[in-house]
């Protein structure tokens, strides 16, 4: 679904920073090689991303959900030198794949794959993550923000993908649409929690910013 008309669209990625030359690479064998290529956060999200982590400058970074790993490059880019990210995904036949694109990225050896349940994973991860991006299965994310809040201190900042959910939050939800629920659910726990203050940005499909209060 798109929210904005196609030529306002292409305006603002026209008129935003060029996508790294890696990064149009990832995306091209993406498309190319992986199921479900529309997951990937693509250029204009990609771009958003990248400069609020320069702008909140992270020390430890938790992505949830790494797909190819698109978006955790972007992420990356705004990481301190003695910075760390730790990206989950259930799926481990993408490991290689990502593995391959963050080596080359310069950021490899910062760069940590979890592959499993956030759920279990989340809990050992012993560190305080200054800024966090959710984008992994909807129906658990008011799970990770339980988990995720204790690990966090104030003035960090978490964002959340896929938040509009092609537009299925304004529409009727039919008993059995559990993802859309959870959805619903989740944008109103981040908007009313007493930890957080959000805003929503109608950006691609989504993408909440909260930051811990």
């Amino acid at each position: 679904m798109d929210f904005l008309p196609a030529k306002i669209d292409a305006y603002a990625v026209a008129h935003s920073q060029a996508e790294p030359e890696l990064l149009q690479e990832l995306s091209r064998e993406t498309w190319r090689k992986v199921l479900a290529p529309r997951m990937l956060s693509g250029h204009f999200q990609g771009r958003v991303l990248s400069m609020l982590s320069k702008l909140i400058r992270p020390k430890h970074i938790l992505e949830i959900g790494t797909y190819t790993g698109y978006s955790a490059l972007c992420l990356a880019e705004g990481m301190q030198k003695d910075g760390e990210l730790h990206t989950i995904d259930i799926n481990e036949e993408l490991h290689d794949f990502q593995r391959k694109y963050f080596d080359r990225s310069g950021y490899g050896e910062k760069i940590f794959q979890h592959t499993g349940d956030a759920s279990e994973i989340i809990p050992k991860l012993n560190f305080s993550f200054d800024l966090v991006f959710i984008d992994a299965d909807k129906r658990n994310y008011p799970t990770y923000l339980e988990l995720l809040l204790p690990k966090m201190k104030s003035g960090a900042v978490i964002l959340s993908d896929n938040v509009l959910w092609s537009g299925k939050v304004i529409e009727k939800v039919d008993d059995e649409d559990l993802d859309t629920r959870a959805i619903i659910e989740y944008n109103k726990r981040l908007n009313n929690h007493p930890k957080l203050e959000t805003v929503l940005l109608p950006i691609r499909d989504g993408l909440t910013v909260s930051r811990v209060i």
